[in-house]
């Protein structure tokens, strides 16, 4: 090819057309137009090699029509063609070499005059060969030797280009099928975090949902408050199904995850160039999220610096990407996410006042699984079906005295820990029942075992204080697990289950501890 420079400056621009938008097609018809100003044809036909048959894809020249066009050849009808491609050198030929068992491929599409020539040209490269280019002229000359070596260094550069086509093509069906599968991941995640919230029992919860899908139809932000685990980014999740860009993107940045040098450039992009390894440009999450939602998680772990350039963004709805001086705009619905506290952070001048304005229009706030024991039901059969799908254990249920010991933990990592707790004894049990024994809490956070149920671990009493008569004791606790299955004594999973009484011996306690009612059930209805 160094012979050739003006080839050579072609190749590389054909092989840069193969992976843009305009496609092979496009690539095709602009070889043929080079091949016009350097070679002299008649007939110029692109062929390309689909299951043992030759089509063509475009032709030039003045012979050319829509019958050339469309025409297609059985490989195997003709020696020279499948020569070429096995030897993977071009050929000349004139009509004498045609009456030598090789017929004209153009028979019965064009009346060619007599004593025409013609020559092929195989289309390899690496392993594959993707069709042939012929040319044919009018004239019984049969092309020179110099003009094959060029037009055959141009047919394996046309071929290099179709090779970088094949590729690209299957880059983007990987592409597409992977953002398929991210999209149904999406979907799945979003349902769950909607039953969630909507088959939770305690109020809190029930409150949350509603203003959740209240301020889900707007593009109000939203800022998202919670301790560690309680679910944040899956309440982000439904508010984004639950809005009018749920078809569109929702990308999630976790701000302490990532270093502080590179999170400019995660959250606004950057150019290439902007600095040492930006060897092209890249969008950032801004721009990703273009039409959707954007979920800041982890808001109160930005630097200070970038949170001017974060308040800009989110006040004028624009941005610049790192080293570059041009505006992008971004129409993006942003969620917010922190466990820590942003007033005690603005106090300390880790957090500017003004974004936390910006970013608090409608604050919502997560309670603590603690204060939630009663969604402990739905929340172990929803987590234990997403795990089904994850580790493979489908039909894991946990019996009543699994789900007194869950209620009596105090869960300081909240869902998240629950879901550990869940995936470990699901793992370590050979059933499909998760009794009590299953769950291996931790011993001084939370419960401690008691007779085949829980109890709260026992906290140092103050000096000076009040001790509790173990009728109160009793009282409260009763009065919690009854919470817990709103009021109902009976059967599986009812309270005297959860405690390990008789229902006659549990409603007897009741009576004597003045325990008579709870939420409208009264012990002998529930």
């Amino acid at each position: 090819m160094g012979r050739h420079p003006e080839v050579t400056q072609d190749a590389r621009e054909l092989v840069e057309l193969a992976t843009t938008e305009e496609g092979v097609g496009e690539l095709l018809r602009r070889g043929l137009d080079w091949l016009t100003r350097v070679v002299p044809f008649d007939l110029a036909t692109l062929f390309l090699l689909k299951e043992g048959k030759l089509e063509a894809v475009a032709a030039r020249g003045p012979l050319a029509n829509q019958a050339v066009r469309k025409h297609s050849l059985q490989l195997s009808d003709f020696p020279s063609l499948r020569q070429a491609l096995e030897t993977r050198r071009a050929r000349a030929f004139t009509e004498e070499d045609h009456a030598h068992g090789d017929g004209d491929p153009f028979d019965g599409v064009l009346d060619l005059p007599a004593g025409h020539s013609c020559m092929v040209v195989p289309l390899c490269a690496g392993e594959r060969c993707y069709g042939v280019l012929t040319l044919d002229r009018a004239e019984c000359v049969a092309y020179a030797q110099p003009v094959v070596d060029l037009v055959e260094v141009y047919g394996q550069m046309l071929a290099t280009a179709l090779q970088g086509a094949e590729k690209q093509v299957v880059v983007e069906r990987l592409h597409r099928q992977d953002h398929e599968r991210a999209r149904l991941l999406e979907s799945q995640l979003g349902a769950d975090s909607e039953g969630i919230l909507e088959t939770s029992l305690s109020p809190v919860m029930r409150d949350l949902s509603r203003r959740a899908r209240q301020v889900a139809e707007t593009d109000t932000p939203v800022l998202i408050m919670g301790e560690t685990g309680t679910g944040k980014e899956r309440l982000a999740r439904a508010i984004h199904r639950w809005s009018s860009r749920r078809d569109q993107p929702f990308v999630s940045l976790n701000c302490a995850a990532i270093p502080a040098g590179l999170l400019e450039s995660e959250l606004f992009g950057h150019v290439k160039g902007a600095f040492t390894g930006a060897n092209r440009d890249r969008a950032g999450r801004f721009q990703m999220a273009n039409g959707g939602t954007l979920l800041l998680d982890e808001i109160g772990e930005l630097p200070v610096e970038l949170q001017a350039k974060l308040l800009r963004a989110l006040q004028e709805k624009a941005f610049e990407p790192v080293g570059s001086d041009k505006t992008v705009k971004a129409d993006v619905r942003i969620l917010a996410a922190t466990h820590v506290d942003l007033h005690q952070a603005i106090a300390q001048k880790r957090f500017r006042e003004d974004l936390f304005y910006r970013l608090s229009v409608f604050p919502l706030r997560l309670p603590p699984l603690r204060e939630r024991r009663e969604d402990l039901p739905q929340l172990t059969v929803f987590l234990l079906e997403e795990q089904a799908r994850r580790i493979g254990r489908r039909g894991m249920r946990v019996t009543a005295s699994g789900l007194g010991r869950l209620a009596a933990y105090d869960w300081p990592g909240n869902l998240r820990e629950l879901a550990n707790a869940l995936e470990r004894a699901t793992i370590l049990t050979q059933g499909q029942e998760l009794a009590a024994n299953a769950f291996d809490l931790p011993v001084g956070r939370g419960p401690v075992a008691v007779q085949g149920t829980s109890m709260e671990a026992p906290a140092a009493l103050p000096s000076g204080a009040p001790v509790a008569t173990l009728a109160a004791v009793q009282r409260e606790h009763i009065l919690r697990v009854l919470t817990l299955t709103r009021g109902r004594v009976y059967g599986d999973g009812g309270a005297a289950a959860l405690l390990g009484l008789k229902p006659s011996t549990l409603q007897s306690r009741m009576k004597k501890l003045g325990i008579a009612r709870l939420e409208g059930f009264t012990a002998e209805e529930a």
